[in-house]
């Protein structure tokens, strides 16, 4: 399996790197950051699934905040739903947007050309503080999830203060990302919300299999 360097940038936050790589005479992309491995273009399911579930919950998505654009899988399943007429996508590098708009990442352009969305440079934790009942549904991918976190500031982001800011943003569906169960982040959003749904996905990472979960809590629904 040959491998290459495709960018890097510096950030304030460390090193982002993507990857190329062949398998089985596929190219695959992998993003990584400080070193640690967040998601790559072969195995995209949870990503895709964090928005899926959500949209197949409600009726009208109709505005769709997004926290972490990633490699775009979850932003490209949220654009597959024509019932949705708005996407804020914030993301807090601001190279991964760059490589997104100028095709490092092939079917970034065409993303982002959608006129549906807003891509907004900043720390979701700050946006989604100064919202108030303004998405629909609210999709946090920011992290790699509460135990393995690539950024330590982002604990914050699955402690009660920062998830009682989101579920006032959202008006129907709030959910979160994890690379791992987490026992704590499930409670914590039973607290403060009052339910959550915790859902397993079997990955496969190369050879080696994986379980991604899903936090899903409704606000206002009660238990």
């Amino acid at each position: 399996m040959s491998s290459s360097e495709v960018a890097r940038v510096e950030s304030p936050r460390g090193t982002v790197v993507l990857h190329r790589r062949e398998r089985h005479g596929r190219e695959v992309l992998e993003l990584r950051v400080n070193g640690i491995f967040v998601m790559d273009t072969l195995e995209t399911t949870s990503e895709r699934a964090l928005a899926s579930v959500a949209l197949a919950a409600v009726e009208k998505p109709g505005h769709v905040l997004i926290g972490g654009l990633g490699l775009g899988y979850t932003l490209e399943e949220v654009l597959s739903d024509p019932r949705v007429t708005a996407v804020t996508c914030v993301e807090l590098e601001e190279c991964l947007v760059a490589w997104m708009r100028d095709g490092t990442i092939a079917h970034g352009p065409g993303l982002l050309a959608d006129p549906r969305v807003r891509m907004v440079t900043s720390d979701v934790a700050d946006v989604l503080v100064a919202a108030d009942a303004t998405y629909d549904l609210v999709l946090l991918d920011v992290d790699n999830g509460p135990d393995y976190l690539v950024h330590d500031h982002n604990h914050r982001l699955y402690r009660p203060d920062f998830l009682t800011a989101a579920a006032r943003a959202t008006r129907q569906v709030l959910a979160i990302w994890s690379a791992t169960r987490s026992d704590a982040l499930e409670a914590a959003m039973r607290s403060v919300v009052g339910n959550c749904t915790a859902a397993s996905y079997e990955v496969k990472l190369g050879t080696r299999p994986e379980t991604y979960w899903l936090y899903v809590s409704s606000p206002g629904a009660g238990e």
